[in-house]
């Protein structure tokens, strides 16, 4: 053991001298085991060959002075023929061997004395055990048989998730955030790093699903070259190109007729709006040059036809709401349109016809490259466009006075030019050499970079947005809307980019019974969140006439950068390095250790920020705010052991596990919050005629041609008002804000701790038929949470009298100051389980099934909701204040779920699937009282859940009598009684869907060609058909108020509250949903594919 650890400290020393790596996620497979002659002893200098027939890839190496030998590097998937063969013995040919991602395979060997030298070899048909894998945590692959077999009308990686026990939640796994999973394809971030959705980039699907080859979902892989995550991640691979040309071309559609259309008492919703999608598509692979160069491209593309606006232009005037016709006059919208085209050279777009497709287009291209047999490289890109249309804000601005009405109505319209897209844009490349440099040595260098934006367009030129206001309601004092043109107020560089660079290099060493693989890992990311509104200019007149006449508009605002920026953002960078060393050690055949260390370390990147010394100034007992400087450089160490154990030597019966450190990372929102509310980065400024109609005269100075041109216009505010409209900021410049959003300085990334046992077992039947049993528990190193620097400690508050005696906050002396501060911070508290049992079986070989059970809990102080850190601490219910919040269950976690997957392919080239899943908790409440009980200021106070009447004061006997009747109807309530309710603790019922997937084949075969031609069907929801009571999942009963069911008539003279029930016997605290959602749908598809 001594010698093993010193294998793993002199490698990870050495590793610091190798270069530059990156953030490791695998990509790759790899092949290993022993070869022994009859008397056990180990076969020195045996040859294994192994072959990817498909491609004709070769992969060879020596075993060493133990028998050993090691492949890595390997293409995943197969099927691959591995040749054993060394000079006095009989060669041993194994076929049929599929590798799993990230998974190395064992293959041993028994060779034979070949005394004459002569005789054959021996093929052996390898059909071994489903565990012939030696995974150590808990990780689930998918292949891509699997996913075209999956119900999925969606075609959405993240519903593919629902094949792993640990998924069926998106991106949340085992209790945690979506927002903080991992999510790679070929090693490349494909993460929603921003976070304020919980969307994958390209508008949740950035990569088509037929371009994927094989997907891994993993909670807690012992491998420390897998990182970045905390509940769990997801890697994916894309297809390569073979030595046979391989394509499909696809379509698949859905429309508002293929669905149910009644709630869940079977009544009708009426008239069903439009919503097709349909989606097309095609994938080409083959050989540039065979056996050695190869391609893979895949196109895909769906439109969904929508109208963004009903609404148009009236002859007379008269607004006609039930046939969507506006107020606004045909010939005011010709002479608006005609005046900015004379005066301004603009073109306002037409009022009849509005942008209004939806689209997603995706493009991949792949080469692979057998540079030699020792050196293979492959290059991916991939582009992903989806694009939606949105109307011009309804009635939001910066004037004083607010429009009464939407800008597109009865009242208004605005022009096409005026209506903006909302893009998702993915562009990622990846570069993969793997080498080997002889039998012992080879390495992995992976180079990434992914650009995701979610951004808004137009079609419009820059412009200002002009609102002109209704004359005759202006008269009367009402501020209501009639034309609109220009740039859409809130669009001009409007959106959220993301860049991710990583570079990675393993090494991996074999030498004895150890394979050591060390690395280093670098990413850099850049994270800016940009929101101009006004960005172009705003005018708003009072009147057609006044704008027409050029007369001095009623309102003018712009927002602009400072020292000339163009395109200002809060903006994040940061470098995190790794490095990385791990062994793994086989002491005896049927036992492999695993064990390692990880180092990771992020700076951060301040030439974004500046310090705003008005929020420097002000002091929270004793602890002060600099938004000039992000959280100091700290360490993160991640150790780690796993262990595989071949109980009986024949891979029938595994017992696997292991414990270690898993780091991950946070929706970059929280940090952009800070710069964002630090009033450092651009200039929001309005000139506006008051609420009581007194135009400034500023306003004045803005008669005539409006200007157009964003410099002119703030050389303009300048020249009025120098201090007001600065051209640039300095520190003591800064103005103190509403509120403070800030990060700690000592501020670390979420880290957890996780420990796993897990037994695989295959029953000794006449089919294959395995059950694997796995336990995992996590501890919380490092989580995030909130803080209000400005809330003094209640620990001196007094108390209420009675059973529930919380602090109360006094009207004064509970805030240091008048501005309240949101710093980011840590917490150790938190802790989880997660139960598993997992059920294969292939019964005949038309035939296989999966079942599975999952039971989780997990416990946390916040789960950081929404993207603003001011609701994300408000909204947590809590006994003392949300500065206290008291461990609860997760608002991410699934507590309970199900699925059986079931396949069937006939003889008859029938291909069916049906996929049964059921899950509770999918909502989760609160028990609260309905007024701020302890006067901190918020009003999410969980109550106390009292055992007797007498144990608390009730404004009336019925009150009583109601709640208790109620309590004793309510699992959760009748179970804590005599105890505080817990936040996210009140799980809706089960659910239980059905759904189907059925395929038929037309097969032609043209030579050594075999073309088929797929109808398909995917089906949601179908017992749903059969009632529509069935499948539709329950929300919280509104009359309950969000799980308000007590009130506070009063306090007493003693300082005891007295309460009032908002409840009583018989009031169902769930209902079945009645939306759309709930129904059943299906979609069609035909789907051609040769070879």
């Amino acid at each position: 053991m001594k010698q093993s650890i010193k294998y793993l400290l002199c490698t990870l020393c050495a590793v610091m001298f190798m270069g530059v790596s990156a953030f490791a996620q695998v990509t790759t497979s790899s092949l290993g085991g022993k070869v022994v002659d009859k008397a056990g002893e180990p076969v020195i200098g045996a040859a294994v060959v192994a072959t990817h027939e498909p491609s004709g890839t070769v992969y060879g190496v020596v075993t060493n002075e133990d028998g050993r030998y090691v492949i890595n590097g390997m293409r995943s998937g197969g099927p691959y023929k591995v040749e054993i063969s060394c000079l006095g013995y009989q060669t041993v040919i194994n076929t049929d061997i599929t590798l799993q991602l990230g998974e190395p395979y064992a293959l041993n060997s028994v060779v034979n004395d070949d005394k004459e030298m002569l005789s054959e070899a021996i093929v052996v048909a390898q059909a071994t055990s489903r565990f012939a894998g030696e995974k150590t945590g808990a990780v689930t692959n998918i292949s891509s048989k699997q996913m075209d077999a999956l119900p999925n009308i969606s075609r959405s990686l993240e519903d593919v998730s629902k094949l792993s026990p640990y998924g069926g939640n998106g991106l949340n796994f085992a209790g945690g955030d979506g927002r903080s999973s991992n999510f790679t394809v070929d090693g490349a971030n494909f993460n929603n790093n921003f976070g304020k959705t919980n969307d994958l980039p390209g508008g949740g699907n950035p990569i088509s699903i037929d371009a994927i080859e094989e997907m891994q979902v993993v909670i807690a892989p012992y491998d420390v070259r897998q990182t970045n995550f905390i509940g769990g991640g997801m890697n994916a691979i894309t297809k390569s190109g073979t030595n046979q040309f391989k394509g499909s071309a696809y379509t698949y559609h859905k429309n508002e007729w293929m669905r149910g259309n009644t709630n869940y008492l079977g009544e009708e919703f009426g008239n069903r709006a439009k919503e097709r999608i349909t989606t097309y598509g095609a994938t080409l692979g083959g050989p540039i040059i065979k056996n050695k160069l190869f391609f893979f491209v895949n196109f895909e593309q769906s439109q969904s036809p929508n109208e963004v606006n009903l609404w148009r232009a009236s002859e007379d005037g008269v607004a006609d709401p039930d046939h969507y016709l506006s107020r606004a006059k045909i010939a005011d919208m010709e002479a608006v349109k005609k005046h900015l085209w004379d005066n301004y050279n603009y073109d306002t777009g037409s009022y009849t016809d509005y942008p209004a497709q939806s689209s997603n287009t995706k493009i991949l291209a792949r080469i692979d490259w057998n540079i030699t047999d020792n050196h293979h490289l492959a290059v991916r890109y991939n582009y992903t466009l989806d694009r939606g249309w949105v109307p011009t804000n309804r009635s939001s601005g910066n004037a004083d006075r607010k429009a009464a009405a939407d800008r597109i109505s009865q009242y208004g319209m605005a022009f096409a030019n005026s209506i903006y897209s909302d893009d998702n844009l993915v562009h990622s490349f990846a570069f993969d050499l793997n080498s080997r440099f002889s039998n012992n040595l080879s390495n992995q260098l992976l180079v990434t970079f992914s650009k995701l934006d979610n951004v808004r367009g137009s079609t419009s030129d820059k412009f200002p947005f002009i609102d002109i206001l209704d004359a005759d309601d202006y008269a009367a004092g009402k501020i209501m809307p009639y034309i609109s043109a220009g740039y859409e107020l809130f669009t001009w560089n409007n959106g959220v980019h993301n860049n991710v660079v990583t570079v990675k290099d393993d090494i991996t060493y074999f030498t004895g019974n150890h394979k050591i693989t060390a690395g280093l890992t670098y990413e850099y990311q850049m994270v800016d969140n940009s929101y101009m509104r006004n960005g172009t200019g705003y005018y708003r007149y009072a009147s057609l006439d006044d704008f027409l006449n050029q007369r001095a508009p009623e309102t003018v605002c712009l927002t602009y950068g400072y020292d000339g920026e163009e395109n200002p953002a809060a903006r994040v960078r940061y470098h995190q390095i790794g490095a990385y060393g791990q062994d793994e050690w086989t002491p005896v055949e049927n036992f492999k250790l695993t064990y390692g260390l990880r180092l990771d370390m992020i700076a951060f990147d301040n030439q974004d920020l500046m310090t705003n010394n008005a929020i420097l100034a002000v002091d929270y007992n004793g602890k002060n705010i600099d938004t000039g400087k992000w959280p100091t450089t700290k360490l993160r160490v991640s150790p780690r052991i796993g262990f595989t154990w071949d109980v009986l030597g024949n891979k029938s019966l595994k017992v696997r596990g292991g414990t270690g450190f898993f780091t991950g990372r946070l929706p970059l929102v929280f940090f952009t919050n800070m710069p964002t509310n630090s009033g450092m980065v651009q200039n929001l400024t309005s000139i506006s005629t008051n609420k009581d109609g007194k135009a400034p005269a500023e306003l004045q100075q803005f008669a005539g041609k409006m200007i157009t041109d964003v410099n002119e216009f703030i050389q303009k505010l300048h020249s009025i008002d120098p201090e007001k409209y600065p051209l640039t900021i300095t520190p003591d410049k800064g103005v103190l804000p509403d509120a403070i959003q800030a990060v700690d300085p000592k501020f670390k990334m979420p880290t957890v701790w996780k420990t796993s046992l897990a037994v695989d077992y295959q029953i000794p039947v006449g089919f294959p038929l395995t059950v694997t049993g796995e336990f995992m528990y996590n501890k919380t190193i490092n989580a995030v949470m909130l803080q209000d620097w400005n809330m003094v400690d209640p620990a001196g508050f007094s108390r209420l009298t009675g059973i529930d005696n919380r602090h109360i906050f006094p009207e004064t002396g509970s805030k240091y100051t008048g501005t309240n501060a949101y710093v980011l911070t840590n917490t150790n508290r938190g802790y989880g389980y997660t139960a598993n049992v997992l059920v294969n079986a292939q019964p005949i070989p038309e035939l296989s099934i999966t079942a599975s059970y999952t039971h989780t809990v997990q416990k946390e102080v916040s789960g950081m909701p929404g993207s603003n850190a001011e609701s994300a601490f408000t909204y947590i219910p809590s006994i003392a204040g949300p500065n206290h919040v008291g461990l609860h269950n997760s608002q991410y976690v699934t507590p309970d779920r199900a699925f059986v997957n079931l396949t069937y392919n006939d003889k008859g080239n029938n291909h069916f699937t049906v996929f049964y899943e059921a899950w509770r908790g999918g909502g989760k409440e609160s028990y609260m009282y309905s007024q701020d009980l302890n006067k901190d200021g918020y009003s999410y106070d969980l109550i106390y859940i009292p055992e007797k009447v007498e144990d608390v004061l009730w404004a009336t006997p019925e009150d009583a009598q109601n709640f208790f009747a109620y309590v004793d109807q309510d699992k959760y309530l009748s179970s804590h009684k005599g105890q505080y309710a817990e936040a996210y603790s009140v799980y809706s019922p089960w659910v239980h869907r059905v759904n189907l997937r059925y395929a038929h084949d037309f097969k032609i075969n043209i030579g050594k060609s075999v073309n088929t031609l797929q109808l398909n069907v995917d089906f949601n929801n179908l017992l749903n058909v059969f009632n529509p009571s069935w499948g539709v999942a329950k929300y919280m009963n509104p009359a309950i108020n969000e799980g308000r069911i007590l009130s506070v008539d009063h306090i007493n003279n003693e300082g005891a509250p007295v309460f009032k029930s908002n409840v009583k016997a018989g009031m169902p605290t769930w209902l079945p949903s009645s939306g759309l959602g709930q129904c059943w749908y299906f979609q069609v598809g035909i789907k051609y594919m040769f070879n």
